[in-house]
């Protein structure tokens, strides 16, 4: 599944619209991503949406390596 995200200014006009594919983050945990430039009123800005999955993130446990 892709999510798309739309940023809008105040008056519901479009910024930016990012379309954020799923991810594996480094920590193991799981949830969406993504990272775009824009520009508003002359000025350039980077944009970025994370989404994380609450408790995604595999445990030692949960592969089966034994905890110390």
């Amino acid at each position: 599944m892709l999510i798309i995200a739309e940023l809008k200014d105040q008056n519901g006009q479009p910024i930016a619209i990012l379309t954020v594919p799923p991810k594996e983050f480094k920590t193991g945990s799981k949830g969406y991503y993504a990272n775009a430039k824009t520009v508003i009123e002359g000025k350039s800005y980077q944009v970025q949406i994370q989404l994380v999955e609450i408790g995604s993130k595999k445990t030692a446990s949960d592969e089966g390596t034994p905890s110390a």
